[in-house]
């Protein structure tokens, strides 16, 4: 089974079913977890949270998406350094920070597929990353 890192954009569209990418989001969770398992790292975890009050309301909030915990590995803290150095000498803005580097290092060294409605991002910084995006 594939396993799949779930990037928080794609749960809140499913979670708030208020944005322009609901439709692929809700698809694309459906069809990924048909294909394999879903899983989020403590950053996304975290970006999913600040919609929420408490930590338990999250907490079934990703369970009723049978959602997944993994470890975020330290070899991805070298690679989101890395990746996030490349993005800030490309003059990238903020807009994008670190955590975000983070997620798709995480995929990276895990053998995960990313899931996002970013792709064309992650693919600039990860090319060998595999990505399910619009």
């Amino acid at each position: 089974m594939t396993p799949y890192l779930v990037d928080s954009n794609v749960i809140i569209d499913v979670i708030t079913e208020d944005s322009k990418f609901l439709g692929w989001s809700a698809q694309a969770m459906a069809e990924s977890a048909q294909a394999g398992v879903l899983f989020i790292n403590p950053i996304v975890f975290a970006e999913v949270s600040t919609g929420f009050n408490r930590r338990e309301d999250v907490t079934e909030a990703l369970d009723a998406l049978d959602i997944e915990y993994a470890d975020l590995p330290w070899d991805a803290a070298f690679i989101a350094g890395k990746a996030f150095t490349w993005y800030r000498r490309d003059g990238g803005i903020r807009r994008s920070p670190l955590p975000d580097f983070y997620i798709g290092a995480h995929a990276l060294v895990s053998g995960m597929t990313l899931l996002t409605p970013d792709g064309t991002r992650y693919r600039s910084y990860f090319p060998k990353l595999k990505i399910v995006s619009p």
